[in-house]
């Protein structure tokens, strides 16, 4: 029975999905190093090395046969993590023990295993991306033509729809889908290759037939389930490889933030939030409170993985010649952590973007309170095609917008630009057009068309290639 007196991983306890904690978890890859060690051993023996059936029969049957305790023992007493491994093998395929990890280094099952995980990850990244996409394009079609107040510098500016704004979203996670598949199939293991990479210990082991060492790499990558194998590495494969993934998932997490973000100010707005379960508590404090715990969370995991893009970043800086063993410590949590902060964040993204809750009539109240000062323009126009001075006009515009304003902000009263305007004779006519002239719809430009442009156009040509893809869901535990 657990009696919680010792550190667990917020990612394992609270956040992470059972599956992305398998694929780093020590058993999963302990299974996947056994597994390289038999890919391995199958291999040679296909070119030729003195290498029984037995042995291969004994290996293939004893890959999940795994004495962690034994490991550990042996860990303790060797001061090797790998030939821990080795050895616990060893014991429970006792035939095979003389050939298991022939002429490898540890980072042949080190840096495999590392590429298949990650590739593994990213495939579980990219089905909660796709998801994530379906959500936003569904809220972008069914608010397409919804008005609502636009913002720049958070200051209101022209107006644009709930659905235009969602597709600035959903355009950055179809950048992330993309990056994600193209990263994904980009990742190369770094095969057979020896203590510095010259492939010394595995010509020497088919008597300098160079054909056979070439072709062990390519058996070996395709029973990984790659086409081919990194060309060139020390001991290890390129730790830039690390940095494009981690660099990724900060491109992913910048996308979530950004996201969080809007979705945080426009709760404050009382315009959409994020969802509020019926006995869900805001606050300890203050029962009335709809605190926007999920975007807060999002934002603040997306935090944590776009600095830890700058671990890889160093790691691949400070790689000294061939190898050096600074790198391993800093990756077995940089990599995991990296990964499970990133499954946490899209399982909120997910979560969020499938449920939101929008208030039209807090929307509508707010645009209305500023339409008055983004009609004026158009009234300019209107007046100067009815033979209006231009110059004296806009001045007019001003001088009325300015008092607005004050009134507004000094007083606290209703915007009464409009009042203001039509009490000038020169502007009498907007009376008659007085309701198509605040007719929100007027004033959102080509915001509905661009959306159903992008939802027909761009964003069903990158889920296309992904229609066969199975979902992939996950519990919000907390």
């Amino acid at each position: 029975m657990q009696d919680y007196s010792s550190y667990v991983s917020p990612f394992s306890a609270r956040y992470a999905s059972p599956q992305m904690q398998y694929l780093f978890s020590q058993r999963h890859r302990s299974i996947i190093w056994r597994k390289l060690w038999l890919i391995l051993a199958e291999s040679e023996k296909e070119l030729g090395l003195n290498i029984t059936d037995e042995q291969i029969a004994e290996m293939k049957a004893n890959i999940e046969n795994i004495n962690f305790d034994a490991i550990s023992s042996y860990e303790k007493e060797l001061r090797h993590d790998v030939m821990a491994h080795v050895y616990a093998f060893g014991d429970v395929a006792p035939k095979a023990r003389p050939i298991i990890h022939l002429g490898a280094t540890s980072c042949y099952v080190g840096d495999n295993a590392d590429i298949i995980i990650l590739r593994d990850a990213l495939g579980i990244l990219l089905k909660r991306l796709v998801d994530i996409a379906k959500n936003l394009a569904k809220f972008a079609h069914k608010y397409k033509d919804m008005p609502t107040l636009g913002y720049t510098h958070f200051q209101p500016a022209q107006p644009t729809t709930v659905g235009k704004r969602a597709c600035l979203w959903l355009q950055d996670v179809l950048i992330d889908i993309i990056e994600t598949d193209r990263v994904k199939n980009s990742l190369l293991p770094l095969g057979c290759k020896g203590t510095t990479g010259t492939q010394a210990s595995f010509l020497e082991l088919f008597d300098g037939d160079y054909e056979k060492v070439k072709s062990l790499d390519e058996i070996c990558a395709k029973k990984m389930g790659f086409e081919k194998v990194i060309p060139v590495s020390g001991q290890t494969y390129t730790r830039k490889q690390d940095s494009i993934v981690l660099n990724l998932l900060s491109q992913i997490a910048q996308t979530a933030q950004k996201f969080s973000n809007d979705i945080r100010l426009l709760q404050h707005l009382k315009e959409i939030e994020e969802p509020f379960e019926k006995k869900q508590i805001g606050s300890s404090a203050m029962p009335y409170k709809r605190n926007p715990m999920r975007t807060e969370r999002m934002a603040a995991l997306s935090r944590f993985i776009i600095s830890n893009a700058q671990n890889a970043a160093f790691t691949a800086a400070e790689q000294w010649f061939e190898r050096t063993l600074d790198d391993s410590a800093n990756r077995r949590f940089s990599l995991s952590e990296g990964c499970l902060a990133a499954d946490s964040l899209l399982i909120l993204f997910s979560n969020v973007s499938s449920a939101l809750v929008v208030y039209p009539a807090v929307i509508e109240k707010h645009l209305k309170e500023e339409l008055p000062f983004m009609m004026v323009e158009n009234i300019l126009m209107e007046a100067v095609k009815r033979g209006g001075d231009r110059q004296s006009l806009h001045e007019k515009l001003r001088k009325y917008s300015m008092l607005a304003g004050k009134s507004v902000k000094e007083e606290g009263r209703a915007n009464d630009l409009i009042e203001r305007i039509l009490s000038d004779e020169d502007f009498s006519f907007i009376k008659d057009d007085l309701d198509s002239i605040t007719d929100t719809k007027l004033y959102i430009g080509c915001a509905e068309k661009q959306v159903e442009e992008f939802l027909s156009g761009e964003v069903k040509t990158v889920l296309a290639a992904f229609d066969d893809m199975e979902s992939i869901s996950a519990e919000l535990k907390v």
